[in-house]
């Protein structure tokens, strides 16, 4: 008996030998977490890039999602404008004069709003609001999206070459940003606009609606691009000494190479914050030149000067204010929570 005992401890169990299923069955349950199934197979862990972070943290924001949706709306009206005329069979500067009384006020409810009309009539003139407001959006985004774009385009330019050259370029770069910066821009823009345009049109002759917008856009674009310089300067000086740019130079890389293959995808973050922040800026100073009559001129619908045009009304027709007036409220509301948003999401030590 001792022999055959000996004999069995001195040869265990291969792995091979055939177990209990019911022991197996227990081992797992014990050593299985409860609410894990044993049949469950184990999950991989996943590596994401911090582009994919960025974008999952900011489809779980919904003031994200929503001011996407808002912009997104405005954004295929104002493209559809000219379908949307075809569609209705009314072109903007139409005007229904036989559907004003005596005074020049739009027949009906709430200013003439109606079937044919559904945002009613402007007072005086007779236009349809509603085709003047869409028209009016796209004239408005397309001003601030342009503005937005030049204005990015030059800032990001400047404060490469600043941050990577340093030394005395670096000096002249920050003298002359200070120098734009020392500009009022709003009252330079109220300033320069006539100026320019009394300089190619006489009095007799009336300056083409491109001309105004053109002017309008080289304006916001040539005096708001300092804090994107800024901004990329200092992103380019904390980046100028990293490794991958030390490797770019040790491989014979030129400067334009490193400048905008190396550094540039690495600072795209901060500039589209920039772009989404500079869009509703450009749009409200669009709409503040056009109330005070420097902006956008007849024919050409817009937002703002729908809302200077119905300064007479304000107590007769409210209505005509009202709809112009919300919509630059809701446009500007929503670029700025989606800037927020995307801050927030691009932003790698956030929470959120």
């Amino acid at each position: 008996m001792r022999g055959l005992a000996m004999s069995d401890m001195s040869h265990p169990p291969s792995l091979s030998t055939p177990r209990d299923p019911d022991f197996v069955d227990a081992a797992v349950a014990v050593n299985s977490p409860a609410d894990v199934p044993p049949s469950r197979e184990r999950r991989e862990i996943v590596g994401r890039s911090p582009n994919q972070l960025a974008w999952l943290r900011l489809k779980r924001d919904r003031t994200a999602l929503v001011s996407s949706v808002v912009l997104a709306v405005a954004a295929l009206v104002a493209l559809a404008a000219p379908l949307i005329a075809r569609l209705t069979g009314i072109d903007p500067t139409d005007k229904f004069v036989d559907r004003l009384n005596d005074f020049g006020m739009p027949v009906g409810y709430a200013g003439g709003i109606g079937g044919d009309h559904l945002l009613g009539l402007e007072p005086g003139s007779g236009r349809d609001i509603f085709l003047q407001l869409v028209h009016g959006l796209r004239t408005s985004l397309f001003i601030a999206f342009v503005s937005a774009l030049l204005a990015s385009v030059i800032g990001v330019g400047i404060g490469i070459v600043a941050g990577y050259a340093r030394g005395w370029l670096d000096s002249l770069i920050n003298w002359f940003v200070d120098v734009t910066l020392a500009f009022p821009f709003l009252i330079f823009a109220l300033a320069v606009i006539p100026i320019l345009e009394d300089r190619f049109y006489t009095e007799r002759e009336a300056p083409p609606p491109g001309f105004r917008i053109a002017l309008i856009i080289a304006t916001f674009g040539l005096f708001s691009w300092t804090y994107t310089a800024r901004l990329v300067r200092g992103q380019v000086i904390s980046l100028r000494e990293r490794e991958f740019v030390e490797a770019a130079r040790a491989a014979g890389a030129g400067t334009a190479h490193i400048l905008f293959r190396q550094l540039l995808p690495n600072i795209w973050a901060p500039i589209l914050v920039t772009v989404s922040l500079n869009v509703p800026q450009f749009i409200a100073v669009e709409a503040a030149l056009a109330f005070v009559n420097i902006g956008v001129t007849e024919p050409t619908p817009d937002l703002g000067r729908m809302i200077y045009n119905s300064i007479g009304y304000v107590a007769s027709d409210p209505w005509y204010t009202l709809f112009p007036g919300l919509t630059i409220f809701l446009l500007v509301l929503a670029f700025n929570l989606l800037g927020d948003a995307l801050r927030d999401s691009l932003d790698p030590r956030s929470t959120r």
